[in-house]
């Protein structure tokens, strides 16, 4: 399989980690003595099912390294123009490339491990879309003082992952459903949306299941798809606040100690 790299974010001032970044891209965050997305890139590169790697919104004098084949493609100006633009040139070098991994750049503490499950537990339907998510007891366990937001359904507290699969043709099709989903990733209400606001209330009174709030968000887009629910919180553990960094470098410079012992 493919795998498409988003490292497009560059925050802003006011913005939570502008003072850190002070205008550069959130990617390129020291992280345990390298790149933040080169954390991303290691656990590709391990990986028995990438085959190979494209990068958006970096350029190729960034000084990054992957064992795999690696293209890049310049920021696009927004999230799903820059995962769209991602698909189009794993497509434009492989016609026949069928589904995708996408992976957030943000999302260093992921492993080869965590991405070879990825990729094999999706692969065992054929479905147009797979969104992982994390339970609350997961990501606590893991990163307690993260204080990541979770939506609260019927059966489980989940948050979203930042490493899913698409099928490429897929993505070009209802661009403004999909502008849609990006902006609700951290927008509960505006999650519910989706649903339906006939919705609101069953996910407001916990009356709805994640199986069925993915059969209701796929049917409305005319499409399928399968959440997966995923037992490593890394793949939640996104770096969005001050804290968060702290965390995880913490975390991934005692990963880096122990490997050097």
């Amino acid at each position: 399989m493919n795998a498409i790299v988003t490292a497009g974010g560059i925050p802003q001032p006011g913005e939570p980690l502008y003072e850190v970044t002070q205008g550069g891209p959130k990617a390129l965050l020291d992280i345990a003595g390298k790149p933040m997305v080169q954390w991303v890139l290691d656990a590709l590169s391990g990986s028995q099912n990438i085959e190979r790697v494209v990068i958006v919104s970096l350029p190729e004098d960034s000084g990054l390294t992957c064992a795999k084949p690696v293209a890049y493609v310049p920021n696009q100006g927004g999230m799903l123009q820059n995962v769209r633009a991602g698909i189009e040139k794993v497509l434009e070098i492989d016609p026949q490339a069928k589904h995708i991994l996408a992976v957030s750049s943000d999302i260093p503490a992921i492993s080869s491990e965590m991405v070879d499950w990825m990729i094999k537990t999706t692969m065992e339907t054929d479905h147009d879309i797979y969104y992982g998510v994390i339970s609350k007891e997961v990501m606590e366990a893991r990163y307690p003082g993260s204080k990541r937001s979770f939506t609260h359904l019927k059966d489980m507290e989940v948050c979203g992952g930042d490493m899913n699969v698409v099928r490429a043709k897929t993505v070009a099709a209802n661009e403004e459903l999909w502008e849609k989903i990006i902006a609700s990733r951290k927008n509960v209400f505006k999650q519910a949306a989706l649903l339906g606001y006939d919705n609101l209330f069953l996910l407001l009174l916990r009356q709805i299941t994640v199986d069925k709030a993915v059969q209701r968000v796929t049917k409305r887009m005319d499409i399928t798809g399968r959440v997966i629910v995923c037992p490593y919180a890394e793949v939640g553990m996104d770096v969005d606040k001050p804290h968060q960094l702290e965390i995880v470098r913490a975390d991934l410079a005692k990963h880096a100690k122990a490997a050097g012992d």
